[in-house]
């Protein structure tokens, strides 16, 4: 099963340390591969990259070209989790939603 994360959830308001987590989990876990949706791919892989962001990320992929699981800012497809952000207080929501979702 694959996770696929919007590019923005992985700037700010999103707490880093929390993204970090969450996609930790998720893989070690819950054994998602991980990708982030993007058609900026390297801007985001140079913000990410240098402070461990990638460590549990597959790739970098363009926008509706992976299926899975999405955590996105709005609904664009069956099987996503919105949010607005990644941070301390809503990392265990999110978790639990990604759980239910995948299952």
């Amino acid at each position: 099963m694959t996770l696929v994360i919007r590019d923005q959830l992985v700037c700010p308001p999103t707490w880093f340390a929390s993204y970090r987590d969450l996609t930790l989990y998720c893989h070690i876990l819950l054994k998602l591969d991980i990708v982030i949706e993007s058609d900026t791919a390297d801007i985001y892989y140079r913000w990410i990259k240098p402070q461990g962001g990638m460590d549990f990320i597959e790739d970098i992929v363009r926008p509706g070209s992976e299926r899975g699981t999405r955590l996105d800012l709005t609904c664009t497809a069956p099987r996503t989790i919105v949010t607005d952000r990644i941070v301390p207080e809503n990392v265990h929501r999110l978790i639990a939603a990604i759980q239910s979702v995948a299952a």
